[in-house]
């Protein structure tokens, strides 16, 4: 054999041992930078995830929702500082000096609070309930800036979970991408889902944004997050079921405390899905509460357990959730025993059943309580379903001596009583219903002619955040209980329009009222404000019974106090009050949902004949 024979020989026999030295060396390189994964391996640990991504949207979420913040705030800040200019300006001015402020004097910004800041989502409904019958309460809609929020908020959340390799060959890897993405991004979402419900919610104050608006806001949320949830679940059950059929997956749930606690928060926030539709959380709204408030321990439970057992790095954040919660609800702890316990004792409750099936009920504080207008407070009663608390506007503050004490000189040097020389009476219209209400109704008539005395606790005062003091010209609308929240403002109004404090000229109070007997509710408050000195200058009231008894009974008494049988004509009232404009004007409303929906329509429909805002008190759930 030959030397060129023995090559060509052995040549295909060293070409194989060189490919196949090389391809070790580049599998033995490839596997230890990137093990191959079999199916089950994605449903374990952080196999899968993309934890870089994860960090990058959950950023984005923060930031999204930091510099909305920010831009309410900044506009909150404007709005304010020409509130303030204007009530420094206004409150030495007569009413014709005030013309000024009355006008428009940039059309980009009637246009906006009519297009859009005002503005129901379609036509003109929104706060007015969609009821599919007498029982089935389907809740109300979004205006249009609420929806616009909500839809940037939703869809962010969408696109943020969507955002996978969707070019992976195995889908099984994309399942275990989502099951990371969507299970960081449940627990971020939880941060604001809970700083939403709080009434101690700090964000209400500063923003000037309304506690219905953060529930509605909650609500929301809290949907995402259970969808996220369902999805990071749906997600790690769809893999481990490929990998070892369900008897696996039934057995990794009993003997992991890792899966098995998620699956507990997981189907924790499904069931607070199922009780939360409208018309279960409406036609059962106490037991909902109830049920919500221990479903939603279950879950954190749930959480941490599963974060914890993980040792997943959103444990921290898990952590802050609960603080959160923790700090609510110690927040309103504090506020209950502050407000309503002294060495002179406990709150006590002076209950009254007036005509209309309505209490009339005076609380009498132990300590003296700064109460602004227009704001709102939970009462529970002792004997009375105490684990309950219900939000009642506030319609009637006194502060008086405690224990017989007079302002005397020796007091101050003022003459004024100190602070901790007063107690406050708090008092409220209560119309009944159904639940608790219909109970205090029911045990307060039985003592009628004499009043029921029961031990209560006020939470509060929460709201009273707007201020009519820079307004020339207020309209205020009230139906049938919702004239609480406007009395208060009357009363305030009245008194600084006489010492000359406020820019207010002019106050029209529009109640309506389903009967004429409905006046005894407020009888022993307006007989104090008819007396007020001033009032005869700048208050005019005007009532519309809608259902009279007898049409031929409802008669003015005098020409600032005026009555009405039928429903009114939002509309044309509201013009007719452009028409006399006084400075710049203010219409509220707090009444049933379908007289908000008719004053929101006639607000819109004048902006562009002078300067007119609206604010609407409501409490939907």
């Amino acid at each position: 054999m030959t030397v060129e024979g023995s090559f060509e020989a052995s040549e295909p026999s060293m070409l194989w041992a060189t490919a196949t030295s090389i391809l070790s060396r580049t599998s033995t390189k490839n596997d230890s930078i990137e093990p191959v994964l079999v199916t089950a391996d994605f449903a374990t640990a952080l196999n899968g995830v993309n934890g870089t991504k994860d960090h990058l949207f959950k950023l984005m979420l923060w930031w999204s929702l930091g510099v909305l913040a920010i831009l309410i705030l900044v506009l909150r800040i404007y709005q304010r500082w020409r509130a303030h200019l204007r009530h420094l300006i206004a409150m030495s001015l007569s009413g014709n000096q005030q013309v000024y402020f009355s006008r428009n004097q940039t059309s980009w910004v009637w246009k906006i609070k009519k297009q859009f800041t005002y503005a129901p989502l379609k036509s003109k409904r929104h706060n007015r309930e969609i009821r599919l019958s007498a029982a089935l309460n389907m809740g109300t809609i979004p205006s249009r800036s609420q929806a616009t929020l909500l839809f940037l908020f939703f869809f962010s959340n969408i696109a943020y979970t969507l955002a996978v390799d969707w070019r992976q060959m195995n889908h099984y890897a994309v399942a275990a991408e989502m099951r990371g993405r969507t299970g960081v991004l449940a627990v971020i979402n939880m941060i604001p889902l809970i700083m939403f419900a709080g009434r101690n919610n700090p964000l209400i104050g500063i923003l000037q944004v309304s506690f219905d608006t953060f529930n509605l806001m909650h609500r929301w949320t809290g949907r995402i997050v259970i969808l996220e949830s369902v999805l990071h679940t749906g997600c790690w059950a769809y893999v481990k079921y490929a990998a070892t059929g369900w008897g696996g997956l039934w057995s990794q749930l009993q003997s992991d405390k890792f899966s098995g606690w998620g699956m507990v928060g997981t189907a924790a926030m499904f069931l607070i899905l199922i009780v939360s539709f409208s018309p279960v959380r409406h036609a059962f709204y106490e037991t909902f509460l109830d049920v919500h408030i221990i479903l939603a321990a279950v879950a954190l439970v749930g959480i941490y357990i599963h974060c914890d057992a993980g040792k997943l790095p959103q444990l921290t954040y898990v952590k802050v959730i609960i603080l959160l919660w923790a700090a609510d609800r110690v927040g309103r702890i504090f506020r209950i025993i502050w407000y309503n316990y002294s060495r002179s004792g406990w709150t006590n409750a002076t209950i009254q059943a007036v005509s209309g099936d309505a209490c009339r009920v005076t609380l009498h504080c132990p300590r003296k309580i700064n109460i602004s207008a227009g704001s709102h407070a939970y009462l529970r009663f002792g004997s009375i379903n105490p684990w309950e608390s219900h939000p009642f506007s506030i319609a009637w503050v006194d502060h008086i001596p405690s224990q017989g004490e007079l302002p005397t000189s020796e007091k101050g040097n003022d003459g004024r009583l100190r602070d901790s020389e007063t107690v406050t009476d708090v008092s409220f219209i209560i119309h009944a219903q159904t639940g608790m209400t219909r109970k205090l109704y029911d045990r307060a008539k039985k003592c009628a002619p004499n009043a029921l005395n029961l031990r209560a606790a006020l939470e509060g005062p929460y709201g009273g955040h707007h201020s009519l003091d820079s307004y020339g010209h207020a309209v205020l609308f009230a139906g049938s209980s919702g004239i609480t929240h406007q009395i208060s403002f009357v009363r305030h109004l009245i008194l600084a329009s006489t010492e000359r404090s406020v820019a207010t000229r002019k106050i029209t109070l529009i109640w309506i009222i389903r009967d004429a007997e409905h006046l005894e509710w407020l009888r022993p408050w307006m007989d104090v404000i008819l007396r007020m000195p001033g009032r005869r200058e700048c208050l005019i009231i005007k009532l519309f019974v809608t259902r009279p008894k007898n049409p031929g009974e409802i008669r003015s008494p005098s020409n600032t106090v005026q009555m009405f049988p039928g429903r009114p004509n939002v509309r044309l009232l509201l013009q007719n009050e452009v028409r006399e404009q006084v400075g710049a004007m203010c219409v509220t409303v707090c009444g049933p949902g379908g007289l908000a929906d008719n004053v929101r329509e006639a607000v819109r429909d004048v902006q562009e004949d002078g300067v007119v805002d609206f604010i609407e008190e409501s409490f939907t759930w």
